[in-house]
């Protein structure tokens, strides 16, 4: 038995398990399976187990003549029916299948495409300005990708943009409408998104007015809540409840203590790397919003808790991430929702009860500390590197002490 099944099966296995994994049209791919399993730290028993199924829909493959180019979806469907008719589907045989097609279709030719659309090619225009003119991150570019394209297809119900037919009243409707069915908060990005569009047609020339001055504003209060935090001692109590006695633990000491210390947010932690640290110089590159990177400095507390996750936690695996998922596939995580999960769950388990269980409620709550030790909305905002001081000035409403020293008698009262 040649490599990479080797590390799921040995000498002793069922000649007719390596059979099906050594012949038939998917023979070549299950190999590249199995050495993704490996890379991806899969457990043996896992893998063993996905390499089977994988090895019968070779063979059911291989009864009904069809090679690797004509499995699709349609093929896959039709086998996990026959397992499940035969009471022999297990859980997980479905998603090793959908790997599977997805390695099948990666070493296909992609079939061609049907051109884009008018619509489409003004949006993509759009999309490369916002990201490579503007520098916004991605997620900023989705949130105003739909909005442009409802605005389009209001604006140009045959599909063929005229952009000298846009007009104010145009404009308003269409921010109206918009505003109608969605909150106030969305109803904002609505109008930063149209306004940044136009900007981006008068750029390119294909408006004469700048009429991104003719989107009408939405009345919202600016600063209108008061940041949700906790009190230091609640926050050291999550920090307490971690068991760095585990592997996972240790894993999730560090993403905390990143939050409650440097004021990371979700996504910077997600996308840190072992070569934003450098420990000679005591430094962290954080890669924020916006695709601004930042330096900040690594205390010692922070440093020692990554330092014995990288010892005596990290699983050993080929991805450059810091935090590593706890199961296979040995990667980084999707998103900022698991470390908002992860938060979630360790505010249950040190019973602190938050009306916000995000990890921005850690970042607020390093702000308000260093508000009350009588740190200035400056070095606050350095800290949390906000661009704009309005950004930061929200955390004034939270300084109760100052205002009061400032605050006017009451008329016929006391102070």
């Amino acid at each position: 038995m040649d490599f990479p099944f080797n590390q799921f099966f040995n000498d002793r296995t069922d000649p007719k398990t390596v059979d099906v994994l050594t012949r038939g049209p998917l023979s070549p791919r299950l190999r590249e399976y199995a050495q993704r399993l490996h890379e991806a730290g899969y457990a043996i028993q896992s893998g063993q187990l996905q390499l089977r199924v994988l090895g019968h829909f070779n063979m059911w493959l291989d009864r009904r003549q069809l090679g690797a180019d004509e499995v699709d979806s349609s093929a896959v469907e039709r086998y996990i029916r026959s397992r499940r008719k035969a009471r022999k589907l297990r859980k997980g045989d479905a998603a090793a299948l959908t790997r599977m097609l997805r390695i099948l279709r990666a070493g296909q030719a992609e079939a061609p495409s049907a051109p884009p659309t008018a619509g489409q090619i003004i949006v993509d225009h759009f999309q490369h300005y916002l990201r490579q003119e503007r520098g916004l991150a991605e997620a900023t570019i989705t949130k105003y990708t739909p909005i442009v394209r409802a605005f389009l297809a209001e604006s140009f119900p045959s599909g063929q943009p005229d952009f000298h037919q846009i007009s104010a009243d145009g404009i308003a409707r269409f921010v109206q409408h918009q505003a109608e069915r969605i909150t106030s908060k969305d109803a904002r990005t609505v109008v930063t998104a149209l306004r940044s569009f136009l900007r981006h047609l008068l750029i390119r020339g294909a408006i004469d007015a700048d009429l991104a001055a003719c989107v009408p504003t939405i009345a919202t209060w600016s600063l209108s809540q008061v940041p949700k935090f906790l009190p230091a001692e609640q926050i050291q109590r999550v920090l307490d409840s971690c068991d760095r006695d585990t592997a996972s633990g240790r894993r999730n000491y560090c993403i905390l203590l990143l939050l409650a210390r440097l004021g990371l947010r979700a996504g910077e932690v997600v996308a840190l790397t072992l070569d934003d640290i450098d420990w000679e110089s005591g430094v962290i590159t954080v890669r924020g919003k916006g695709k601004r990177v930042a330096q900040m400095p690594l205390s010692v507390e922070v440093g020692a808790a990554i330092a014995a996750y990288l010892r005596r936690g990290r699983p050993a695996c080929s991805n450059r991430r810091v935090f590593i998922r706890e199961r296979a596939p040995l990667v980084g995580f999707a998103s900022s929702m698991a470390i908002a999960s992860l938060v979630d769950r360790a505010l249950k388990k040190a019973g602190v009860e938050s009306a916000y269980r995000g990890s921005h409620v850690f970042r607020h709550s390093l702000a308000t500390t260093m508000l009350n030790h009588r740190a200035s909305l400056y070095e606050i905002g350095d800290l949390l590197r906000h661009r704009r001081p309005d950004t930061t000035a929200i955390y004034a409403k939270v300084d109760l002490v100052s205002l009061r020293s400032i605050a006017l008698p009451w008329p016929g009262g006391s102070r």
